[in-house]
């Protein structure tokens, strides 16, 4: 597949890949549990990114303020293009000048359970429930949109929290204290030190 045939050529046409080292992918089967992404991505403003495998894509959401274990916090999360699978793994400095520039790093990862009955028309009709299993998100959470994006609006979800053992009173760390789940880096970290210098298990090589 090319183009938009896939369903990436929005998310092709806003890069520049012999400038930045972003995946260009392709849409591409999953395994039997689908697989989540949240990265905190420091660009025109400092927001998490989070991303749902679904239909061969990463489903994207930006999160200004980042998802939040307390089920009384309803998180803005603006939807974006889609993103291939292998973005899940990416993690670097997008160059100035390009699209998003800024440092970008993986805050959390694992799979999750669709909860809604039939999954892709819940999510064509605007809300869905899933279980998460990761190492930082866990339990179960609901995306729901509340802004058509008709009108000339922007279209807008809610990320919410839902109520049950694994929710707690605590909200989202701070964006720049946190490490990345895969190389340990911050994201101040990811910003000025060279890549190279870095093993995708973390620490110095």
């Amino acid at each position: 597949m090319s183009g938009d045939d896939d369903g990436l050529g929005t998310y092709r046409r806003k890069r520049r890949f012999d400038r930045t080292e972003e995946p260009e992918g392709e849409r591409a089967g999953g395994g039997e549990e689908p697989r989540y992404v949240v990265q905190i991505h420091d660009a025109t403003s400092l927001h998490f990114d989070f991303r749902l495998e679904w239909d061969g894509v990463l489903k994207s959401w930006s999160v200004p303020k980042g998802p939040s274990m307390n089920p009384h916090d309803k998180r803005l999360a603006m939807p974006t293009e889609d993103h291939p699978l292998d973005y899940r793994t990416f993690e670097g400095v997008i160059p100035r000048g390009e699209y998003g520039a800024g440092p970008v790093i993986v805050w959390d990862e694992g799979t999750y359970e669709p909860l809604s009955r039939d999954f892709g028309k819940a999510l064509a009709k605007g809300h869905i429930s899933f279980r998460m299993h990761g190492g930082k998100l866990r339990g179960d959470w609901a995306l729901s949109r509340f802004r058509s994006g008709e009108d000339g609006e922007r279209e807008a979800w809610l990320l919410v929290k839902k109520s049950d053992s694994h929710a707690s009173s605590r909200g989202t760390p701070d964006p720049w204290r946190v490490r990345s789940a895969l190389s340990d880096r911050t994201l101040k970290q990811v910003r000025e030190e060279p890549a190279e210098r870095w093993t995708r298990e973390g620490g110095r090589r």
